[in-house]
């Protein structure tokens, strides 16, 4: 499914500005926020593998250790994660394995796309819980930030 003019044009926008604080300690700026069955912001994340040094520091497993914390389950079916760009296969697991209700991202992973680019995690019928899917939500500002992001580093000669 995708719909770009979204009910989760507001979250995107906090997962935006997660994203941005990615980039201000020089890791890949993607940001996620996990919203309640309310709406309301539980948890949040953005890239930290290079500050961190932890190759599993994304945004997406680290906004859902977040909000698992604040609600005080593991499972989190309620709930939606709101990311900046298609998952990569481990995120996409990872969002599987929380059993979350609803996944929405932004811009599609054409590298990495675990959610209907290179593969679909999280549609897989073998796997025991599906989400629902909004994909496209701010796609256009999604991509810029990282374009332009690649653009400085490429330009720079340094490498994320």
């Amino acid at each position: 499914m995708s719909d770009a003019s979204s009910p989760y044009e507001g979250s995107m926008r906090e997962a935006l500005a997660e994203a941005r604080a990615a980039s201000e300690h020089g890791d890949v700026p993607i940001g996620a926020v996990v919203l309640d069955g309310a709406g309301q912001v539980v948890g949040s994340g953005h890239n930290r593998r290079l500050a961190d040094g932890d190759p599993t520091a994304h945004a997406e497993l680290l906004a859902l250790r977040s909000a698992a914390e604040s609600i005080g389950a593991w499972r989190l079916d309620s709930c939606t994660l709101v990311v900046t760009l298609e998952p990569c296969t481990m995120c996409a697991g990872a969002v599987v394995q929380a059993r979350l209700g609803r996944l929405v991202f932004g811009a599609w992973n054409g590298e990495m796309g675990a959610v209907g680019t290179l593969w679909d995690v999280v549609r897989d019928r073998r796997l025991h819980h599906r989400p629902e899917v909004v994909s496209g939500v701010l796609a256009e500002e999604c991509g810029a930030l990282l374009e332009d992001f690649f653009a400085r580093h490429r330009d720079s000669g340094t490498a994320p």
